[in-house]
């Protein structure tokens, strides 16, 4: 034992003698070259220290040097890609020897890091040796328990970085971003002590402060679940985690995670993404929720949503470690207003200019410029697999009002599939499916619409001011398309449809009136009718072959009066040929009547392209149909108006009345 301590007596000696005879008989430029040629030798940059250097043992190690730089790679916009003022660094020098590392003091001043990718697409960062290697460390893969083996005595006094700045830029596209005034002070008395961070920064003018804690860094780092509560704060924004977590073989946390937004536009703003969506909303965002990672796992659960007026619960989880990522949630939203979204009526973005009326001449606004011809890529539907549930109590858009609906979306190997399965609508129910299919070559789409039995009045009132349509309304949507562009997609389209109004009413004129006494209608402009005409049934059904929609059994039934109508529309093209055919019938009956019942009939032609249709009779039919059966089609009139005949034998011809309207 005596000979033991005498030896580590001498060795203690020899290094006190050292320590106060070495920095005598080596010169410090020669300790400053040999760290500069090291750190050359690893980086494959330049290095410097133009400013004071100092390197003493005793009674501590003490490393101080200024004016530090390492260069930037060639080509670089920047002269260096880190410099610093001064490096002051001071370790115990006994416990280092024992293997603990315990650092008194370890400062940066002013540090700059200028991090840039050039016009190829390579960052400044990317180190080389001289040989030209990568000295980018291999990443290995986490053992439990073996991350605080090598730093059990890891003590920390004062460490600091003081004044730092950091920009970034990318030559291919001209992004850049600084950091500036960056302060960081890091506590740690043990690695078995909590261990605190506290930092701030400015970024786009506004200070963001950083707080870290860590109640147990060698219990984490040795895969123990340790406390954890983190907070970072800015005006924009504030984002805490308060829980655990733990450095096993993957990592895992969990906590309660709280996201205060103030306003999302100004946070866009600040974000250098500034938010010009129309409308007013886009105010205060709050989220919490409780958060749980495991590896690549990751789950936000019993989560609490509120954007602006709307509210609501539910959850979400991604899962990366499959082949495909996966995520499945579910949301619950009460009442959602959608019109603080909107822009004010009547100042649609990119709403086309007013055109003249239908039938306008050299005037008239141009046919639009067609459909696009842009490439559809939906391959990116195969990079994830989802399952989705919405559900909301009610939704309004401009005065449109729907009640409880329910949305389920999936996807899968590529395939996106969003089934309205419920839709309180006016009174009515409705569904709708849309599937996207990007697992392909070619994108195809496809869409079923079911409405049925909503009252037609309050959904045209609120949803266009437009109020002279009653009844209760039916209809339904089938249709596929194929292409890769939306021109294509219009060209391939195919499907069919019907639309359907029964027992309801034209509001604004009553023809069944007008007709009944046509003395008052034309020739006392006192008189006074109801304006309404009741009808039985109005629709129609439509197929669509190749993008041209063809209807042929458009009807309108109401007593005396039939509309029937048959046309195309070539969405292709974007044009209609249509013709309407309204028929005055000497019958009562409204729904199931005769549709083919002869009469008056004065056909109406649309045509044109449907962004300035025109409108004209076709007198050609007119006085074929009346060359046909002149005597037929003023009989069809006397059982109409009130005067000799069979409704009336005691007043005058209702054709000489006529013959008087008319002149002759």
């Amino acid at each position: 034992m005596k000979k033991l301590l005498i030896g580590i007596g001498a060795i203690v000696v020899l290094v006190i003698v050292a320590a106060l005879v070495v920095p005598f008989v080596i010169p410090t430029e020669t300790y400053k070259s040999q760290i500069l040629a090291q750190i050359q030798e690893a980086t494959g940059r330049e290095a410097r220290i133009d400013g004071d250097f100092s390197f003493t043992l005793l009674p501590r190690v003490k490393f101080v040097a200024g004016d530090v730089s390492l260069a930037n790679a060639p080509g670089g916009k920047a002269k260096n890609m880190v410099s610093l003022s001064e490096m002051n660094v001071r370790v115990a020098l006994f416990p280092l020897l024992g293997g603990a590392l315990e650092i008194d003091s370890f400062v940066l001043e002013k540090p700059v890091i200028n991090l840039e990718v050039d016009n190829a697409g390579k960052p400044n960062w990317e180190l080389a040796g001289a040989a030209g290697k990568d000295t980018q460390p291999k990443e290995a893969a986490p053992k439990s328990g073996s991350g605080g083996a090598g730093l059990s005595g890891l003590k920390l006094g004062d460490v600091r970085l003081v004044d730092g700045r950091v920009s970034y830029s990318d030559a291919r596209t001209g992004v850049t971003h600084q950091v500036d005034d960056i302060d960081v002070s890091l506590a740690l008395p043990s690695l078995d002590s909590p261990m605190k961070i506290d930092g701030s920064l400015i970024w786009n003018k506004e200070k963001i402060t950083l707080v870290l804690g860590v109640a147990n860094p060698n219990g984490f780092l040795n895969g123990r679940n340790t406390g954890i509560e983190t907070k970072i704060s800015a005006s924009p924004v504030t984002l805490s985690f308060k829980g655990s977590a733990s450095n096993a073989a993957t990592l895992k946390a969990n906590g309660a995670v709280d996201l205060d937004v103030p306003s999302i536009r100004k946070l866009a703003a600040w974000a250098g993404a500034k938010l010009d969506a129309p409308g007013n909303g886009y105010g205060p965002l709050k989220i919490t929720g409780e958060v749980d990672v495991d590896g690549a796992k990751y789950a936000f659960r019993k989560a609490s949503l509120s954007v602006d007026d709307i509210k609501g619960t539910g959850e979400i989880a991604f899962d990366a470690s499959r082949a495909t990522p996966a995520i499945t949630g579910q949301l619950r939203l009460g009442s959602l207003d959608l019109n603080p979204y909107l822009p004010p009526e009547g100042k649609k973005p990119g709403s086309a200019p007013a055109r003249p009326a239908a039938g306008g001449g050299k005037d008239a606004s141009p046919a639009s410029s067609g459909w696009s011809e842009e490439p559809i890529d939906l391959s990116g539907l195969k990079s994830v697999d989802a399952n989705l549930d919405l559900a909301v109590d009610g939704i309004l858009v401009r005065k449109i009002k729907i009640g409880p609906s329910s949305l389920k979306t999936t996807l899968k190997n590529g395939v996106l599939v969003a089934d309205l399965t419920k839709m309180a609508l006016y009174d009515g129910t409705g569904r709708a499916k849309l599937t996207a299919d990007g697992s392909g070559k070619t994108p195809r789409i496809a869409l079923t619409f079911d409405l049925a039995n909503f009252q037609s009045q309050p959904f045209l009132k609120d949803a266009a001011d437009f109020d002279r349509l009653e009844g209760a309304a039916n209809a339904d949507l089938s249709i596929s398309a194929e292409g890769r562009s939306q021109r294509d997609m219009v060209s391939s389209l195919v499907g069919a449809g019907m639309v359907q109004f029964r027992d309801g009413a034209i509001s604004g004129i009553n023809l069944a009136a007008m007709l009944r006494n046509v003395k008052s209608a034309f020739l006392d402009p006192g008189a006074k009718v109801a304006q309404k005409t009741d009808f039985a049934e109005l629709g129609g059904t439509y197929t669509i072959s190749r993008g041209l929609l063809t209807n042929n059994d458009l009807s309108l039934k109401s007593p005396l009066l039939r509309v029937a109508g048959k046309g195309t529309v070539h969405l292709p093209q974007r044009t209609v040929n249509y013709r309407v055919e309204p028929k005055v019938v000497a019958s009562s009956k409204g729904q199931g009547g005769d549709s083919k019942a002869s009469g008056i009939m004065v056909p109406v032609i649309v045509t044109g392209p449907w962004d300035n249709l025109s409108y004209r009779p076709d007198l050609a039919g007119v006085l074929e149909n009346v060359a046909k059966d002149p005597k037929k089609a003023l009989d069809s009139l006397k059982n109409l108006v009130p005067g000799k005949g069979a409704t009336d034998p005691g007043k005058s011809d209702p054709v000489d009345r006529l013959k008087g309207l008319f002149g002759r």
